[in-house]
């Protein structure tokens, strides 16, 4: 770890500023996964937030890896992504792992992702259908998982399957990548977080051993829901975020730099485009404000905390689309051009609100909860 990292938010300013923004362009488009901006986050100690301290982790938990996804979406939404994916595996592993996963994780030798998503069950992330069975030499899945972060280049998934035998809809298991019997298919080719590495995984015949299981048979629904969606949810929320962040900065760049040369006036002197400024910073400060009271709520164990998690993501994601949009209106022709950065954030923000829970399922699980209805 490095020294530095006893001063995250410094260590963070410096990896952001030196490696992950000058690449953030070439990777969006290559559509290739930011190899080196990954690599320094892990070597500055940073992938560890989440990781105990015990273990050589930071110890940050949830609210410093908030602060790292949404510093870093604010320059590159894809390696905010794989980041993202990496604290929700983590989570789970800090919790279920052995000790040697766990000091590679905190070490940032151990990059992690969720296999939870199936072409069978889609967004409906927490009924799997894929299979797990008992064999003489370990378990055996099955499985056609679908839009896995960081597929090619993470180190295990944290696999979702039906249990074994024991009651409940799902049992959670660590695969390593490269196992036999895995098969990725395909290259990642999509409209944004072209550098996510996101790709369908078939097992086919795949064989892990007992101690694979992450948690008990058939408890696989509760960790997803007690463990990872309180971390995936705010994680998201605060990608979506630090998009807006890097909308506002370019588009504010854009209004100081952008001149009338027959009347020497700035766009920012003009009181419509002060307006549409005026409403991204207002529309990104409450969403903000909505992440940092959940934040609040899982800390302090509110009762309303489950309801902010799920609507910290919903409301994020969608005001992004908003926050972005406006951005583009402001800067006009200029926002097509993808040196100014702001086309790429135009891109990455469309996938918040599509991506499992969809912000459609949590306005439904949301509208269920304040009805006094159960989510499931």
């Amino acid at each position: 770890m490095s020294s530095q990292t006893q001063d995250p938010v410094s260590t963070l300013e410096n990896v952001v500023r030196e490696v992950i923004r000058p690449a953030a362009q070439e990777v969006d488009q290559r559509g290739e996964f930011p190899a080196k901006s990954i690599e320094a986050l892990g070597q500055s100690g940073l992938l560890g937030a989440v990781a105990a301290k015990e273990v050589g982790g930071l110890g940050g938990g949830i609210r410093l890896a908030s602060r790292i996804v949404g510093r870093v979406a604010s320059d590159c939404g894809s390696t905010a992504m794989i980041a993202m994916m990496h604290y929700s595996g983590s989570t789970v592993l800090e919790r279920y792992g052995s000790l040697e996963v766990r000091k590679q994780a905190a070490a940032g030798k151990h990059l992690s992702t969720l296999a939870f998503s199936e072409a069978t069950s889609r967004s409906q992330f927490w009924a799997p259908t894929s299979t797990a069975k008992k064999e003489k030499n370990g378990v055996r899945l099955d499985a056609k998982k679908s839009w896995i972060t960081s597929a090619k280049h993470a180190t295990a998934y944290v696999w979702s399957s039906k249990p074994l035998a024991g009651s409940g809809a799902s049992t959670i298991w660590l695969v390593p990548n490269g196992t036999k019997g895995l098969a990725i298919q395909g290259n990642y080719d999509g409209l944004g977080l072209r550098g996510n590495d996101s790709s369908a995984v078939i097992a086919d015949n795949v064989f892990v051993p007992d101690s694979a299981m992450l948690g008990a048979d058939g408890a696989g629904f509760e960790i997803m829901m007690q463990t990872v969606l309180p971390i995936f949810q705010v994680l998201s929320a605060s990608v979506s975020v630090g998009l807006m962040e890097g909308a506002i900065e370019r588009t504010v760049l854009h209004t100081q730099n952008t001149r009338f040369e027959h009347t020497n006036e700035a766009l920012r002197d003009l009181p419509t485009v002060r307006a549409h400024v005026a409403r991204m910073r207002i529309q990104t400060d409450m969403a903000k404000a909505l992440l940092e009271d959940t934040l609040g709520a899982l800390e302090a164990g509110r009762p309303d905390a489950m309801l902010r998690v799920l609507e910290c993501k919903a409301a994020a994601g969608e005001t992004a689309l908003a926050v972005v949009d406006t951005g583009m209106r402001v800067c006009g022709g200029a926002a097509f051009r993808k040196e100014g950065g702001l086309e790429r954030i135009f891109r990455d923000a469309r996938a918040a609100s599509i991506m499992a829970p969809t912000g459609d399922a949590l306005n439904d699980f949301i509208g269920k909860a304040v009805t006094g209805l159960p989510l499931f």
